[in-house]
């Protein structure tokens, strides 16, 4: 069993980094990617062209290859102005390219057996300002077939603010020490 943790800051060590570390220190099989280090494109939309979508030469595929067997998906963003950082929404926002494209034929299909967990910092009342963003991640499990289990939001403004939020602090050991167990029995879901 293995959980994938896709990184959208673009701070290096920031302080989302520094709360989902704190859950998967605990898991024995995780796989990162950091979207800031691939270059990869903003979608064009031809959903409705007769060819459909163009081939796109970037990074993008490389990421995908990278999650599509794991069984838990981490997405760890800072909240930008109530929502997923820039980085983020560009990499969601190719999963209408991926639905798509031949090489993924079964990307829907793949996702729908995958849990999902959005991990997400803020500056100012996180636990509140932070609900637009988890309600856009329900939306989003829901098209594409991720199953949703849930949220952990944590307050921080400054480098290393985070670990002064201790509600956040336990409950990022909790969710890994439940990734740790399930990795133990093989059963994620």
């Amino acid at each position: 069993m293995k959980v994938g943790v896709i990184y959208g800051s673009m701070r290096e060590n920031g302080n989302t980094a520094r709360l989902t570390e704190e859950v998967i220190k605990q898991v024995p099989d995780v796989t990162t990617v950091d979207l800031k280090n691939y270059d990869f494109k903003d979608i064009i939309d031809q959903r409705h062209d007769k060819g459909g979508f163009d081939r796109v030469d970037d990074d993008y595929d490389r990421i995908i290859d990278q999650i599509i067997d794991c069984d838990v998906l981490l997405f760890a963003t800072p909240i930008y102005w109530y929502g997923m950082t820039a980085v983020m929404k560009r990499f969601i926002d190719r999963w209408s390219q991926t639905v798509r494209d031949d090489k993924y034929s079964d990307f829907k299909e793949k996702m729908g057996q995958k849990q999902a967990y959005i991990i997400a910092v803020g500056g100012d009342n996180p636990r509140e300002k932070g609900l637009p963003l988890v309600q856009q991640f329900t939306y989003i499990c829901q098209f594409i077939g991720l199953q949703y289990k849930g949220y952990l939001l944590g307050k921080a403004a400054k480098p290393d603010d985070i670990l002064e939020d201790e509600e956040a602090l336990e409950d990022a050991r909790k969710l890994g020490e439940l990734l740790r167990k399930r990795a133990e029995v093989g059963n994620y879901l």
